[in-house]
């Protein structure tokens, strides 16, 4: 499958970026959708941008993942990319990736920030999930 690059303005600068759907799983059966954005504001030899994006979605079923259409949009990607300037990103600077955390406090209309991907022992999805609907 081909990947598809996409492209936004933000400030002075163009950025291109992409989303990879993926899943994570929580501490019971359910399995969320997950999406890691990237982003380069310099070419792909510049410092990326990555985030994990944990759709907030409470579909039906045990495996939320199997029903979850969710997808970030170009103003997501825009907010993630102003946050991450605002914390010192300069994605001019060569090679490395600067990554959000949960620790860094984003949350999108549809998504929050994970590090369950990365880290097992990272809060649970299903928890998160459910606080940020008011379940």
């Amino acid at each position: 499958m081909r990947t598809r690059l996409r492209k936004l303005r933000a400030g002075d600068r163009d950025y291109t970026w992409r989303a990879t759907i993926g899943s994570v799983r929580g501490d019971g059966v359910d399995v969320h959708r997950c999406v890691r954005v990237r982003v380069w504001g310099a070419g792909k030899n510049g410092r990326a941008l990555e985030a994990d994006l944990l759709s907030k979605a409470t579909s039906v079923g045990w495996t939320p993942a199997d029903t979850d259409g969710s997808y970030p949009a170009a103003g997501d990607v825009r907010r993630l990319v102003d946050h991450a300037l605002a914390l010192g990103w300069d994605p001019g600077l060569r090679g490395g990736t600067f990554r959000l955390t949960e620790a860094h406090g984003v949350e999108l209309p549809d998504f929050l920030l994970t590090d369950r991907v990365r880290d097992p022992a990272a809060p649970d999805p299903t928890e998160r999930v459910n606080r940020a609907a008011g379940l």
